[in-house]
């Protein structure tokens, strides 16, 4: 019998995926680890004041430490940190990063994309069910300063 295993990307079962052993696991990797999480993201970003803003009033972040010497502002969202660095002024690259999901504590998703909206963000689309890390659910994509997809997913 085949073992089939779950496609990550279609989210179905997908013979041609095998799911290794732990023992087979360890053959292929010289150090094992224990997945916990995204640490955090690190976006170029056109206009650092700019986006700084956008994160710390729209989305809630804090400012959690300045790095002068290298241009880098440290981000509090949550546990995790989004980093913004100095880039370009053109659009995110199409072959880059698609988007970022950030898990958010929310019991009205209707009444957020209603206030991002009056507070001129861009939201694309309606909200929608989707799958993340913690299961399926209703979220919602909007755009950032820079043209970042930014996906808010209740968790």
């Amino acid at each position: 019998m085949r073992q089939q295993s779950i496609d990550p990307i279609a989210g179905v079962q997908c013979p041609a995926l095998k799911t290794l052993a732990t023992d087979e696991r360890r053959e292929h990797n010289t150090a094992v680890f224990k997945p916990l999480g995204l640490d955090h993201v690190v976006l170029r970003v056109s206009d650092q004041a700019r986006s700084q803003r956008f994160y710390v009033e729209m989305l809630r972040c804090t400012v959690d430490h300045v790095n002068e010497r290298i241009s880098l502002i440290h981000l509090r969202f949550g546990d995790h940190m989004i980093d913004l660095v100095p880039g370009s002024a053109a659009p995110p690259s199409a072959g880059g990063v698609d988007h970022v999901c950030l898990s958010i504590d929310c019991d009205d998703l209707e009444g957020v994309v209603g206030e991002l909206r009056a507070r001129g963000v861009t939201v694309e689309g309606e909200i929608s069910d989707r799958r993340g890390a913690y299961g399926r659910g209703p979220s919602i994509y909007i755009r950032d300063p820079d043209g970042y997809k930014i996906e808010l997913k209740p968790r």
